[in-house]
């Protein structure tokens, strides 16, 4: 089944009142490998973040995962024996697992094993999500723009 997020987004009338701007079910669904849908929910550039104006960060196609100073909010769906994808990002990842279970693999083989109402800090480790079970598992992701780890003198960029 694909990935149907219902995202609500609220803004401001002329008269400066609170008022929905967006409800909708996210239609900017992607596929960026085989058994990996995801949609990104909202996006910012900058500290602090401004929330003026009506743009829709959402549909100007962001082509990377994550945001150099700014922040990324989306949704993963990942289907059993999804292709596996070893990768570190420039960001301070909270992850919450929405349904299903997942495996989360770091790149000395360990594994941590994740379901429904699990969180996660990712600190840009190299990581991957592999599905081994028999159904989807939803994945809300907000990341946030970090500096690269340093460990040792060296510096380790994003990658994958």
């Amino acid at each position: 089944m694909p990935l149907q997020i219902r995202r609500v987004v609220t803004g401001h009338d002329s008269n400066g009142k609170a008022i929905v701007t967006i409800d909708e079910i996210a239609k900017n669904v992607i596929s960026p490998r085989p058994n990996v849908t995801s949609a990104v929910i909202w996006s910012t550039e900058g500290f602090p973040v401004d929330n003026d104006g009506d743009e829709d960060p959402a549909t100007q196609g962001l082509k990377s995962t994550t945001l150099a100073n700014g922040t990324v909010f989306r949704v993963l769906q990942v289907e059993p024996g999804n292709a596996p994808r070893m990768h570190r990002t420039d960001s301070v990842d909270y992850a919450l697992v929405l349904s299903g279970e997942i495996d989360m693999e770091l790149d000395d083989g360990v594994m941590v094993h994740l379901k429904a109402g699990d969180v996660m800090v990712q600190r840009g480790t190299v990581h991957n999500w592999l599905n081994r079970g028999t159904v989807p598992c939803v994945i809300a992701f907000v990341l946030i723009s970090a500096k690269s780890v340093t460990v040792g003198g060296k510096t380790l960029p994003a990658h994958g």
